[in-house]
């Protein structure tokens, strides 16, 4: 692996899980030195050097995309583990989301602009009672760099602007025929993972979604003693947070990803709406 920058090399020996050390190294391994040196000033929180790197790169002919990916969003992955693993804590998380932010002022545009398919829509707020936006805010930007549309509802957010939110898309019939999953976190194991999950796979089914679980064969979800169910994937992160996601979670959340984008490839799409599939010859 080659990191030629000094201080990301130092700043990537904080990531030691095997799993980890792969996929972000596989993410920086042969970028480009200014890459590699927007990635380490966004992780020391330099907003000013990933400021100038990213107009730089854009004047040198790099893409908006390669800005995000070899970038920002490298930078970001290491952030990230620092921070789950007690390295950093929330004021070095919030300068690191301001550097990201001084990049994304100058791509967000340029990736708005391409006339591209969105990815997909996102819709996110924190819930009732939670008035904690960095998390939401960083989900934000990566989610939209990646060439997701976000409706940001913001902190404190009722459960029916939730719904209200999806409302158009149930009028369009946008999600019929849309394979969808649940996923959920709560402070411990008696608080409701499962009822949660229940609850939100109703609104799917309103929704004409098809429903993706957690079958058994995947072997962490048969030895979990935390999170995850045949109905979603799910955490058990304590009452302050501090127990972060186990391996066993994380192996279950990303089996039920990849069942949903392996369903979502093998659907054959359905009509739009009910006006539409009333002209259908039978």
């Amino acid at each position: 692996m080659a990191i030629s920058h000094e201080g990301l090399a130092r700043e990537f020996e904080w990531v030691t899980k095997p799993g980890e050390r792969k996929h972000i190294g596989d993410g920086i391994d042969g970028t480009d030195p200014i890459m590699q040196e927007m990635a380490y000033g966004l992780i020391v929180g330099n907003n000013t050097d990933v400021d100038r790197l990213t107009k730089e790169a854009l004047d040198g002919g790099y893409t908006a995309n390669q800005i995000l990916d070899d970038g920002l969003l490298n930078g970001m992955a290491i952030v990230g583990v620092k921070f789950r693993d007690n390295v950093i804590f929330v004021p070095e998380v919030l300068v690191a989301a301001r550097a990201m932010k001084a990049g994304m002022a100058h791509i967000e545009p340029i990736l708005s602009a391409s006339g591209a398919e969105p990815a997909g829509t996102v819709i996110m707020g924190t819930v009732k009672g939670d008035l904690h936006d960095i998390g939401k805010n960083l989900c934000i930007m990566m989610l939209r760099g990646a060439g997701f549309v976000v409706h940001d509802l913001g902190v404190d957010t009722q459960p029916d602007a939730f719904i209200d939110e999806v409302a158009p898309l149930w009028r369009q019939g946008a999600l019929i025929g849309k394979v969808g999953a649940a996923f959920t976190s709560t402070g411990g194991m008696h608080s409701g993972n499962e009822m949660t999950l229940l609850n939100l796979l109703l609104p799917f089914l309103q929704h004409g979604m098809i429903l993706a679980g957690v079958p058994h064969s995947v072997p962490e979800l048969v030895h979990t003693r935390s999170g995850g169910s045949p109905y979603g994937a799910s955490a058990v992160t304590g009452f302050n947070g501090t127990l972060g996601v186990d391996d066993g979670e994380q192996a279950i959340a990303r089996a039920l990803g990849a069942r949903v984008a392996r369903l979502a490839g093998q659907v054959i799409p359905e009509p739009a709406s009910v006006d539409l599939a009333a002209g259908q010859p039978h």
